[in-house]
């Protein structure tokens, strides 16, 4: 499989050879929708608290007597049939919504993501990836003499300035090839890849 390897003004240079195991995989779509949800839900927390009736602060006073009103009966205001009474499947806190997903699994999944990136042009290769300082005018001006609005970029070691210079910009985010996940793969228009860090993805997914 060969990517395009970008210059500095975004243009296809050259091409960069890559495994066929990692970015050639066929696009497998129930896969991909499984590991995408699954890291969704494994990043949701249990925040959400609701009252029963029996915690809402509420009068035990029956409202009317049971008999010759001609309103419904009631017993009491906190039911939850009240506007105001308590919730009858309330939400505790203590809620678990992870999902089980295989590892080889959740790597067969990346894999076909990062194929068809590549396949839709989506996915590109670059020599390396830094600013001098870590101004975050240094990095926009870079993202846009490439012609790059959106983009996730997986470089092959955390660089300081570089995470510094774009964590200020919306739709720029700097991972290292074990921290690539299937959400973001899939959010940003491009997706930039240093030369170093195919070796690792290859190593990672292989």
């Amino acid at each position: 499989m060969d990517l395009k390897l970008l210059n500095d003004q975004g243009q296809a240079a050259s091409t960069v050879a890559a495994s066929d195991v990692v970015f050639g995989r066929e696009f497998n779509e129930s896969l991909v929708h499984q590991i995408v949800v699954a890291f969704q839900a494994n990043a949701r927390s249990a925040n959400s608290q609701q009252k029963t009736r029996g915690t809402v602060s509420h009068s035990t006073r029956k409202p009317w007597k049971q008999k010759g009103t001609g309103r419904a009966r009631a017993g009491m205001s906190s039911s939850p049939l009240w506007r105001g009474g308590g919730r009858a499947f309330p939400n505790t806190g203590e809620e678990n919504y992870s999902h089980k997903v295989n590892k080889k699994m959740y790597r067969a999944g990346l894999r076909a993501i990062l194929s068809q990136l590549a396949r839709d042009d989506r996915l590109a290769v670059v020599e390396n990836f830094a600013v001098d300082a870590p101004k975050t005018k240094l990095a926009a001006a870079k993202l846009k003499d490439m012609g790059l609005d959106s983009v996730l970029l997986i470089t092959d070691a955390f660089d300081e300035n570089l995470y510094l210079a774009t964590r200020n910009l919306p739709n720029v985010a700097v991972v290292e090839p074990r921290y690539a996940d299937p959400v973001s793969l899939i959010h940003f228009k491009k997706v930039l890849i240093t030369k170093a860090a195919i070796a690792q993805l290859e190593e990672i997914l292989g």
